[in-house]
């Protein structure tokens, strides 16, 4: 029944409130249904170029993260490697403290287990991790150490061994340098190493691998088998810790209970032995100190980045996002001021609310 008096310009402007309300009604729903202020950024206009923004930095924030958490998986796999190869460098640092002219039969035991012992740092300096090899500076995808199964025959080995079998009571210092040169040769056929690291024009020059960190920053963190990263080497040295490790291994691989037979040579050798071993060991507690710096410093980088994006994350939402809650109550009120109207329709035009949903 319509109401008497109405004239058909209210009830026109009726109907339009009750079909913007409506609208709103449909806004709303949708709204709390997915969260979101609008379907397509022009919805939220004028927050849209801030929200593109926001949502912008918030993934250069998020990348430089997972490439610095991926980095730290890497560096994590070479602080293992470091660890054990610091136990073998000590470990027969002490053998040879012990070992004398005086007891000749402990000389094949330590000889035999000093060249498993080659062996197993050649295949550690092979470590990869999620496929890269960790030693092999920017050539990840081949090994550092080629032929790590047989390097205990290999050049290098076989050169030391040569060498040391023309250990006499006169030449100890002679042989002791022989074999500081042979374990420094980077030639092929010596060389336990891949041609790669050891060409100065490619990986024998090259800067370590880095992570990218934030906007041209990035940080060094590789390591390479042949060549020290941030250790100094210092004194009865070839210049890196990993030749120093494998010349004092296959130098004591080389000797026999026949060796002490050298009298004096045999001490002097064993000296520069031993100080060699020792300069491997403190190589390699450098490195492992300062790739330690390098996990702290990207550890604060990464958190500084998650940080950032959750803060980042909170405004892109306030820019997008509506506050549930209070699209719910909104919600609510809408739709009763939407059936006050669909009340007031019915009793001006006779429409029902059926009829006014067709």
């Amino acid at each position: 029944m319509a109401i008497d008096g109405m004239g058909s310009s209210t009830l026109a402007w009726i109907t339009h409130d009750a079909l913007r309300t409506k609208s709103l009604v449909d806004v709303l729903s949708r709204q709390q249904a997915d969260g979101m202020k609008g379907v397509v950024y022009g919805d939220i206009a004028p927050e849209a170029k801030r929200a593109i923004d926001l949502r912008g930095e918030i993934a250069r924030r998020d990348a430089y993260a997972d490439a610095v958490d991926r980095t730290l998986g890497r560096t994590a796999a070479t602080q293992v490697v470091l660890g054990r190869l610091f136990d073998i460098a000590t470990e027969f640092f002490g053998e040879a403290q012990a070992v004398g002219r005086q007891d000749p039969a402990r000389i094949g035991t330590l000889a035999e287990a000093a060249r498993t012992a080659l062996a197993e740092v050649a295949g550690l300096l092979n470590e990869q991790q999620a496929g890269e090899y960790l030693f092999g500076g920017s050539d990840s995808a081949n090994p550092p150490v080629p032929s790590a199964g047989t390097i205990a025959s290999g050049g290098m080995a076989s050169a030391i061994a040569a060498a040391i079998a023309g250990l006499d009571s006169t030449n100890g210092s002679a042989i002791a340098a022989m074999t500081l040169g042979i374990a420094s040769d980077t030639s092929a056929g010596v060389s336990p190493f891949s041609a790669f690291l050891e060409d100065p024009a490619q990986g024998g020059g090259e800067a370590r691998r880095a992570v990218p960190s934030g906007d041209g920053q990035r940080v060094e963190w590789g390591l390479f088998a042949n060549r020290n990263a941030a250790a100094t080497s210092d004194g009865e040295t070839t210049g890196g810790w990993a030749r120093d490790l494998m010349r004092g291994l296959a130098s004591l691989a080389a000797l026999t209970p026949g060796s002490t037979d050298a009298g004096d040579g045999f001490d002097t050798f064993m000296t520069s032995l031993r100080l060699g071993l020792k300069t491997a060991a403190d190589g390699i507690a450098a490195e492992q100190g300062a790739l330690g710096t390098v996990e702290s410093r990207l550890e604060t980088i990464k958190t500084r980045h998650s940080d950032l994006s959750v803060a980042l994350e909170t405004q892109r939402a306030g820019a997008e996002e509506v506050d549930l809650a209070e699209t719910i109550s909104r919600l609510r009120d809408v739709q009763t001021r939407l059936e006050a109207s669909w009340r007031v329709l019915d009793m001006v035009s006779g429409l029902s609310l059926t009829n006014f949903l067709r």
